[in-house]
């Protein structure tokens, strides 16, 4: 595994390559190390501000990352008009740098260090979709109920998981904690996630099924009931129809 030392060369490479690069006009660190809470097992993560073509940019840099670090394997995350290129090195040293229009360029939340370069001013923080994630949430638990009843076992574990995953999300939105990919899961209260614990799917068998999404909707319509009361309303006796024997 790759060390702190290599991680922070690694960082101040790509850093200096950046400002030597005529198309970035722009880079800030962002992540842990914006923050100055980084640990040894901490990845890269970094934005860069594009002037020109997105597509060019992200050709450029991937070769030259190939190139300089002997990467392994990328892949694409886009968001917006931004397009998070996540790399992977040698000693599983992770990159993720965000190409944005140079427009765009500037702070989405607090992990921000700006490191060169003109940030936009940021834009009024827009409410994040609860309708669509309670959505998700109800069609996850329908879908494992049905794959129950068609003895599909692994596909109903993977819905009860997705359950439990957009009830979590859903709280930390509501409490103000990042959302994605559990980062603010650590940081909810003890009562609100210690129910969720039930919903652990402790095997394949059939009445662990049954009892593992019985938990996940109670624990739905609970979270719901502070996230979005009316549909709870809505849903409540549905949920719990859901997991009633037919």
């Amino acid at each position: 595994m790759f060390d702190v030392k290599e991680r922070q060369r690694v960082r101040d490479q790509l850093l200096a390559s950046a400002e030597e690069d005529p198309g970035i006009v722009g880079a800030a660190i962002t992540g842990s190390d914006a923050l100055g809470a980084a640990d040894r097992w901490s990845d890269i993560d970094l934005a860069f501000s594009v002037h020109g073509r997105l597509d060019e940019a992200l050709e450029r840099w991937t070769a030259r990352i190939y190139q300089d670090f002997a990467a392994v394997h990328h892949w694409d995350l886009p968001s917006g008009n931004a397009v998070y290129r996540v790399f992977l090195l040698p000693g599983w040293l992770e990159v993720d740098i965000a190409f944005t229009p140079e427009s765009e360029f500037g702070p989405l939340g607090p992990a921000w260090r700006t490191v060169f370069g003109q940030t936009s001013q940021p834009s009024p923080g827009q409410s994040s979709d609860h309708q669509h994630l309670a959505g998700l949430a109800w069609h996850h638990a329908l879908h494992a109920r049905v794959c129950i009843e068609r003895r599909r076992w692994w596909q109903a574990e993977y819905w009860i998981s997705a359950v439990r995953d957009h009830v979590l999300t859903l709280a930390c939105l509501r409490l103000g904690h990042p959302a994605s990919h559990a980062k603010g899961t650590h940081l909810l209260p003890q009562e609100l996630t210690t129910p969720l614990e039930k919903t652990l799917v402790r095997s394949l068998d059939e009445a662990e099924l049954r009892r593992a999404l019985e938990a996940a909707t109670a624990s739905l319509a609970t979270e719901l009931a502070h996230t979005a009361p009316a549909l709870a309303t809505r849903l409540r006796p549905m949920l719990t129809e859901l997991t009633s024997p037919d």
